[in-house]
């Protein structure tokens, strides 16, 4: 695996360096060593923030952990992208997505019977054309994190959501 760290507001020290690879490096017994490992750590107030972002064929296996000791966050995120390639194992490695990425043997050990993604709920409501700062207006009426609207600017379907820091978000789709 091929590891890039870079740093927000903090320097990387040896130290840190080394913490990150020897925590990561677990993960090698999955991929082979032409994978990439986007890492960043940063700093902000007391929160000391990891995001390791991992690009494998068609999908994305990302993890951002904070806590108030970056070593904490360290050992937090390689247990998450851990249990994230174990769960999702099986739709990770489909043929149709190519296996290029991954360690012949974590592709053929056996696998937990898999958990299937299930629908349990559809939802349909009516969707009037409102203004981004409206939508976030109607999320937090109804108290949710998240919420969709057709934008009146672009007449596309829209979504903002509520961040950390009392923040908001809004997702445009690409074409």
């Amino acid at each position: 695996m091929r590891i890039t760290i870079t740093g927000r507001n903090i320097e990387i020290t040896p130290g840190l360096r080394q913490a990150v690879e020897d925590k990561l490096s677990k993960l090698e017994r999955y991929f082979t060593p032409d994978t990439d490992v986007i890492v960043t750590l940063s700093v902000e107030k007391e929160r000391q923030k990891i995001e390791v972002t991992i690009p494998v064929k068609g999908n994305i296996i990302r993890s951002e952990q904070v806590s108030n000791d970056m070593y904490v966050s360290i050992d937090l995120v390689e247990e998450v992208i851990e249990r994230q390639l174990k769960k999702y194992k099986n739709k990770l490695i489909d043929a149709k997505q190519g296996n290029s990425h991954f360690r012949p043997d974590f592709i053929e050990k056996e696998s937990p019977e898999d958990e299937e993604i299930q629908i349990i709920r559809t939802k349909r409501f009516g969707m009037k054309p409102m203004y981004p700062e409206d939508a976030c207006v109607q999320m937090e009426l109804l108290g949710h994190s998240f919420f969709v609207f057709q934008n009146a600017e672009t007449e596309e379907v829209n979504v903002v959501y509520k961040r950390k820091g009392n923040t908001y978000g809004l997702i445009e789709p690409e074409f």
